[in-house]
């Protein structure tokens, strides 16, 4: 077992936990999404015109439809195709949207993100209170110690393939150096509960960890119901890998070890660790 899943179990399973988590991952009121005021008054005049068509192609071009439909991400690929040959679906939706009448489908389009669509947001935002530099491409290349790659999720998994060979097709929230010579690639979870989207998520962080380079390896930066002990598969999966999966909250010890020792950190533990071996066994 890889040292750093050890003293994140540790961590997790210890006073405090959750209370120093919120750091990373605050839970505030969201503000509701923004919708100009001119736009809100095309969908008034559709909504009262019982337009069906136009109306669903309208409402499929924001972020949030208004209600849940297993049809509705089908309709988005190609809206005005596939809303011209089902007409009897749209019939179907049109009539869910006039039962909640114009203010409940302004009230659904506005709806604020969940807080599990944010966590690479807030993970991010986080990242410069560990209080290493975070950089842009040219700064991040030539800095001389622990730093941070600047950038959108897009720019940081296209530096990742194109300048550090990664070759898995899901995004990273994190690009960090150390020791001058080595790069972690890091995707941040915050697992709320087991099953359905919160296993994939999960699943998407231990591919990002099975990522390794020569001087090049991937992490997955895991928070949550992951390190509970007990009838939990993740927390077994974990506890067998020797990748490096750790909490964010040892994120700065990880990248300060690395930098003294020059180690990419994928050995597996084979020290005795003292106290947190028997921390660990205790855990309940």
């Amino acid at each position: 077992m890889n040292k750093w899943i050890k003293k994140s179990a540790i961590l997790a399973n210890s006073d405090g936990y959750l209370d120093r988590l919120q750091s990373v991952y605050p839970v505030t009121l969201t503000e509701e999404r923004e919708i100009p005021d001119e736009i809100i008054q095309e969908i008034r005049r559709i909504f009262e015109a019982h337009d069906d068509e136009k109306l669903i192609k309208l409402l499929l071009c924001f972020e949030k439809f208004p209600i849940k439909d297993p049809y509705v991400a089908f309709l988005r690929q190609k809206r005005g195709v596939f809303i011209r040959k089902n007409p009897e679906t749209i019939r179907r939706v049109a009539e869910q949207l006039y039962s909640l009448g114009f203010n409940g489908v302004v009230k659904g389009i506005k709806e604020p993100k969940e807080f599990n669509r944010q966590i690479g947001t807030l993970f991010k935002r986080w990242l410069p209170e560990m209080g290493f530099p975070l950089l842009s491409e040219s700064e991040f290349e030539t800095f001389k110690g622990i730093c941070l790659l600047s950038g959108s999720d897009k720019f940081l998994k296209d530096y990742a393939q194109d300048k550090l060979g990664y070759d898995i097709e899901k995004g990273i929230d994190m690009v960090a150096k150390a020791g001058n010579t080595y790069f972690f690639l890091g995707e941040a979870k915050f697992l709320t509960d087991y099953g359905g989207h919160q296993t994939a998520q999960f699943e998407d962080a231990l591919r990002t960890a099975s990522f390794e380079k020569i001087n090049c390896v991937g992490m997955a930066i895991l928070d949550g119901v992951v390190w509970i002990k007990g009838k939990n598969k993740m927390f077994e999966r974990i506890c067998k890998s020797g990748q490096i999966i750790l909490s964010a909250l040892l994120l700065k010890d990880f990248l300060l070890e690395s930098n003294n020792t020059g180690d990419l950190g994928t050995k597996e533990s084979r020290e005795e660790y003292g106290n947190d071996d028997v921390l660990f066994e205790k855990i309940e």
